[in-house]
């Protein structure tokens, strides 16, 4: 295991999870994998002694790694299992790919600047985060929604869960379209029960001030089920 950075008010990895757990980061998988992630190798050299200080700190192309409270609470509340295929958008350095991969089966993390992209492939790669895909695109792009519109015959290919640095409803967006097809395909497989089930949890995570299309189309779908 890496040495961990002390530097910064002598902030290091156990007072980081410690700090996280005093602030309500309860999930023992997310803390163990944000323990198990070096944080110090997504930071600039410069800033290693602070890579566990609560705040967030520059990038190359003008960007920031988020703080490490923000990182712990959108992993937690995303709820990732196992199983999930998980869309990141805005790789930055991968410090958020890189949690999510030690909590999902895949994850696929999508960056605009060619130059974050490349440095974060080859840091994945060289620290062996192996279920992580880096690709350059912007969220609009249609080969990145293409995952949210599975072919039926290979829905488990789907994104199930979505997060974003920036453009969050973006995000969220796109998960509830994979859940959309997914749930399409329960229904005609008879899964009506498991359909509504995954359906309703994904369209939950939308407040309700944040009406879209999308969401009006999950709950007509959310009715057809019922």
């Amino acid at each position: 295991m890496p040495k961990q950075p002390a530097g910064d008010g002598g902030v290091g990895r156990m007072q980081f999870l410690l700090d996280l757990r005093r602030r309500g980061i309860t999930d023992v998988a997310v803390l163990r994998a944000l323990d198990e992630v070096p944080r110090e190798h997504f930071v600039e050299t410069r800033f290693a002694d602070a890579a566990y200080a609560d705040r967030a700190l520059p990038i190359a192309c003008g960007q920031t790694i988020s703080q490490p409270f923000v990182v712990a609470y959108m992993t937690e509340q995303l709820g990732v299992r196992p199983e999930h295929r998980v869309l990141e958008v805005g790789t930055g350095s991968g410090y958020q790919a890189a949690v999510l991969s030690r909590l999902a089966r895949e994850v696929v993390t999508v960056e605009r600047y060619r130059t974050l992209a490349d440095e974060a492939r080859k840091r994945l790669a060289t620290l062996g985060y192996p279920n992580v895909e880096v690709r350059v695109a912007d969220a609009d792009d249609q080969a990145l929604l293409a995952g949210a519109r599975p072919d039926p015959a290979h829905a488990e290919s789907c994104f199930r869960r979505a997060v974003a640095v920036a453009g969050a409803q973006q995000a969220r967006c796109l998960e509830l379209r994979a859940a959309m097809s997914l749930a399409r395909l329960w229904q005609r497989q008879g899964r009506r029960h498991d359909a509504r089930r995954m359906l309703a949890e994904s369209a939950a995570w939308f407040s309700e001030d944040l009406e879209t299309g999308g969401l009006r189309d999950a709950r007509r779908l959310l009715h057809e089920l019922a």
